[in-house]
Formats: C-alpha cells, sequence, structure tokens
C-alpha cells in the first residue's frame, strides 16, 4: 500500500505471493453513500496481467500435487484470519459496495466461511477416486475408476454486488481440488477482492496458487482469451456473459456462467400471509434489491390480494434506508448507472399504467439512495416485469389462479431461483415440480445460498453450469477414467482378424444385445465354441462375469 496522489491510501494486486504496483494509472474506490472516493487501486497493464497467469501456471505442478491435508490446513489458516478480521472486512464492504455492515456479515462472511468450512470437512470426500465396474463383459478383466483431476489455472471474474460471497467460495473450491487461481474483482468492489488476496497471503498460500489483480476492462478481455486459463468462472451480467463465452470459445475454455434473474414469487390463496409478506420484502430489499435471486416479481392469487397487499406495504413501510454514516437496513446502490436503470423500469411501468403504494422518487441528498418501491397493476408488457431491474423494487400481480401464476412465472427468458409460498403440501410438490429455475424455495427465498452444501446456477439466461456444492466442487475438475489390465496375452479383439474372430463378432452381437432371452441364451451357447475367446478368459472369470450377459 502506498498514499501517492490526492492522499488517498493506494492498494495493489497480489501476483506470485507479493503486492506488484500496477503500470497503467489508478482507479479510485468510491463510497456509493457520499459518492466520494477514500481509496485507489492502481491498475495492471497487459503485461502484468500476464505475469499472474504466468505466476498462477507455474505454482501448478506442485499445488496439484499437495495432499487434501495440506490444503485444508492451509484453507483453515484462511478460515481463522478472516474471522479475525470480519468486523474490517465488513466495514470495507460496507464502504466500498454499501450494503449495512449486518448485512455484509450476514450475507458475505457467513456464507462464505460455511462454505470453506465445509470444504475443508468433505472436499477430500467429495472427490475421492471411484471405482467402476465395467459392465461390458468384454471388459470385465480391467481394473477401472474415475479419478478427478484439477483443471489447471481457473480465472474467476467476479461481481460488485456480492464481491466477498461470490468470490471467496469459488476459489476456495478451485484451491482444494489443486488447482491455482487468478482472481478479477469488479471495478467497483476491487479492494474487497485486494483484501482476499491479503488475507491468502496471511494464510500462508505458496506464491503464485492465489493471485488477485486489478485490471481494466481491455486487460480484463485479455485474461479471457490467454489459452493459458484452464477454466473461466464468471458472474455477472447477461450481456457481459456472452461475451465472456464468446471470448472463451477462441480457445475452447469451458466455462461456468452464474448470470441474471428475474426471479418469481407466487403467494397462493392458502399461504401463511404474514410469513409471505415479511419474506418477501426482505427477498426483494436485500442489499437494495442488487441480488441476482431477488424477489423481482409477485404473482398473488386474487383472494388473498387485498390483504397481502396491506401487509406487504406495511412491511416495506418499515424497511429503514441507511445515510451517508450507514446503518439502516438498506443502503444505497452501488452504481449510478443502476440507479438509472430502476428509475427507468418504474417510469415505464407507471406510463402504462402501474400504481405506487410506496416509494418510487429518489431522495434528496449526495449517495445514490432509492427507496424501498412498491409497485401494482402490473403485467407483462411493462420493462419491470420482463427485464431485470436489479434494485429495490417490488412490482405484485394479481392473478386468477394457480395455473395463471405458474405460467406467468414462466414466461421469462430467466431461470435461477423462484419461491412458492403456501400451506398446502400437494401445491408445495408441484410449484417444486413445475417451476422453471435452479433453485427453488417454498415458505422461504434466496436463502439456499447460505447452505454450503446447496448448488447454485440457473436454466436459460441464468447461467450454465454450478457453483457451491458438489456440483460446484465438481466443476473445478477433469474427471478421468483410468483403466488397468494385468493380463499377459492379447487382447481378444487385437489383430489378426481371422476366421475364428470374425465368427465370434458375428454370434457376440445376438449373445450381448438381444432382446429376446432365448435367442441371448442360444447366441451364448454358441460362443463356447470359439477358441480365441477360451484363451482370453477362461472358464473361471466367464463364471464370475455371468451376470453381466443377462
Amino acid at each position: 500500500m502506498s498514499t501517492e496522489g490526492a492522499d488517498l491510501p493506494t492498494f495493489h494486486s497480489w501476483v506470485g505471493g507479493r503486492e506488484v504496483e500496477g503500470r497503467a494509472g489508478a482507479r479510485p474506490s468510491v463510497n456509493p453513500a457520499t459518492g466520494e472516493a477514500f481509496a485507489r487501486a492502481s491498475l495492471l497493464d497487459g503485461q502484468q496481467a500476464g505475469e499472474a497467469i504466468a505466476a498462477a501456471q507455474a505454482a501448478f505442478p506442485a499445488w496439484s500435487r499437495t495432499t487434501f491435508r495440506e490444503r485444508t490446513r492451509l484453507l483453515d489458516r484462511l478460515r481463522q484470519a478472516i474471522v479475525d478480521e470480519a468486523d474490517e472486512v465488513a466495514r470495507l464492504i460496507e464502504r466500498e459496495q454499501g450494503k449495512p455492515v449486518a448485512e455484509a456479515i450476514a450475507a458475505e462472511i457467513v456464507p462464505s466461511l460455511a462454505a470453506l468450512q465445509h470444504l475443508s470437512a468433505h472436499a477430500e470426500d467429495l472427490l475421492r477416486d471411484e471405482p467402476l465396474e465395467p459392465r461390458q463383459i468384454l471388459l470385465a478383466h480391467k481394473e477401472t475408476r474415475l479419478v478427478y483431476a484439477p483443471i489447471g489455472v481457473v480465472l474467476a471474474i467476479k461481481p460488485w454486488n456480492y464481491p466477498w460471497a461470490q468470490s471467496l467460495p469459488v476459489v476456495a473450491s478451485a484451491l482444494m481440488a489443486g488447482n491455482t487461481v487468478v482472481l478479477k474483482p469488479a471495478p467497483a468492489t476491487t479492494l474487497v477482492g485486494l483484501r482476499l488476496g491479503a488475507l491468502a497471503g496471511k494464510a500462508g498460500f505458496p506464491d503464485g496458487v492465489v493471485n488477485v489483480v486489478a485490471v481494466d476492462d481491455a486487460v480484463a478481455a485479455s485474461l479471457v482469451e490467454d489459452p493459458r486459463i484452464g477454466k473461466i468462472v464468471f458472474t455477472g451480467s447477461v450481456a457481459t456473459g456472452r461475451k465472456v463465452m464468446a471470448a472463451a470459445a477462441k480457445n475452447l475454455t469451458p466455462v461456468v456462467l452464474e448470470l441474471g434473474g428475474k426471479d418469481p414469487a407466487i403467494v397462493c390463496r392458502d399461504a401463511d400471509l404474514d410469513r409471505a409478506a415479511k419474506g418477501i420484502v426482505w427477498a426483494a430489499f436485500l442489499n437494495t434489491g442488487q441480488t441476482c435471486a431477488s424477489v423481482e416479481r409477485v404473482y398473488v392469487e386474487r383472494p388473498a390480494a387485498e390483504t397481502f397487499l396491506a401487509k406487504v406495504v406495511a412491511e416495506a413501510r418499515g424497511v429503514r434506508v441507511a445515510g451517508t454514516a450507514g446503518g439502516g437496513d438498506v443502503g444505497p446502490l452501488t452504481l449510478e448507472r443502476q440507479r438509472l436503470v430502476v428509475e427507468e423500469h418504474v417510469a415505464d411501468a407507471v406510463a402504462k399504467g402501474a400504481h405506487v403504494l410506496l416509494g418510487g422518487r429518489r431522495p434528496e441528498g449526495p449517495g445514490l439512495f432509492y427507496p424501498p418501491t412498491v409497485l401494482v397493476d402490473v403485467n407483462h408488457t411493462m420493462t419491470v416485469m420482463r427485464d431485470e431491474t436489479f434494485g429495490p423494487v417490488l412490482p405484485i400481480m394479481i392473478v386468477d389462479s394457480l395455473e395463471q401464476a405458474i405460467r406467468l412465472a414462466n414466461d421469462s427468458p430467466y431461470g435461477l431461483t423462484a419461491s412458492g409460498w403456501t400451506s398446502s403440501e400437494e401445491t408445495a410438490r408441484r410449484l417444486q415440480r413445475e417451476l422453471q429455475a435452479g433453485v427453488v424455495s417454498i415458505n422461504d427465498h434466496v436463502s439456499s445460498y447460505v447452505e454450503p452444501t446447496a448448488p447454485w446456477g440457473g436454466v436459460r439466461w441464468s447461467g450454465i453450469g454450478r457453483i457451491h456444492g458438489l456440483l460446484g466442487l465438481r466443476e473445478m475438475v477433469q474427471p478421468k477414467y483410468v483403466s488397468l489390465d494385468r493380463g499377459r496375452g492379447p487382447e481378444l479383439w487385437w489383430y489378426p482378424y481371422d476366421a475364428d474372430f470374425s465368427g465370434l463378432m458375428g454370434r457376440a452381437v445376438p449373445a450381448l444385445y438381444s432382446t429376446s432371452l432365448r435367442r441371448r441364451i442360444g447366441a451364448q451357447l454358441s460362443l463356447l465354441g470359439f477358441g480365441r475367446l477360451w484363451r482370453r478368459f477362461g472358464p473361471w472369470r466367464l463364471l464370475a462375469n455371468l451376470d453381466k450377459l443377462f
């Protein structure tokens, strides 16, 4: 860290186990509650960013050979370092991203620590070699296993809305699988990412295993196209995700994309409306609505609508907006461009007939604040019901039936999360079955992100692949099928293709695959006349694998 320029402290990237001052200028970190810069991050140029990949690549062979015990020891040290500095990290998140300190701890630090703890305890078991029994009788003599091999260098490109909770579990999964990492934090929350790099250094990870780079957009694009990258894990907008996928295709680099959402909640006529109102208001305004899994549209059955609306407005009215000094329940939006999107969506809805029950107008004064807003009389012609708003707006549409609610909930190119609110077990099962999303919750929303065994990801425009849990860990490895043959003689199918082999193959087809049991047994008996079969397998091996004939 240095204090150059305008008396602002300047922080640097972590490359190869040390701080590296960027040569491409510096970018200010701005507090969205005040609009004032409080620090800077020096930016790496293209060559320096390439050196981060080189450092990760150089560290990979040794790191991939470490035992799970060694990886766990370092991950536990990182976990303790985060526990020791949790308050400071939370205050940095509040200052750079905007969410209140309490929410930073609850929604960023706690889920991340839970993920680290789970990986320490279970990653070795989840990635253990899996013995496989060959079902093809001609290969039954081989010893086979499925091995989960590390990929190499994992590039993690993470967002500004959850700069800690979206970064740390992915980095930890990559490390526990034996990969090295280059983390590229979002421009708006670069300092949070650099803090993670500092803590990894404090935990004692070997040089080059964890690298955190502060770069501009042009250099970030070059990282995606670098052929040394083994896998890319990107979280962000659909538009940027498409660009990442297109750039990655140049080298056929595999990607995990966790993109946007337009997440629906269905409130059934038999729902506990007190719980539904409280839960949906929280899920809509969590992180000032800047959550890919926020409730962004509600469909309430008509018999419950009037009571539900009254309870939602009362609940939302009690949500406290933070001030320039922090605190409150919801903070400012992180970016001015995001507040403009919110205003455009509200204005479009009102112009098309929606009514504002609460909020709907930016306050006077500094900071990127926008109040919790509730809209009614909305429909699918409105942008607020079609495009991702990513702000504190809760549009509620009254529907006549559960069938209509499910149809409208699925009428979206997105499919990240969805929720249903009902007291009926039968309705709950139907919603879990028919809602098209990567995560479906009943009488709750978004909280599964805190559960370290729960995979996270969506369908359609909401992304490709999964993070978190077993599926997220398996994204960080390459499944490898390995086999061992202890035999000494030639395999049955090796040259020469003589008359004995030709006849054997002709009889093997009905013997192994005929759907007629009678024909199958007859063909199997005829196989006993071929000398090549006896020479390769012998009677005992054939008897030991009779189950594979049926």
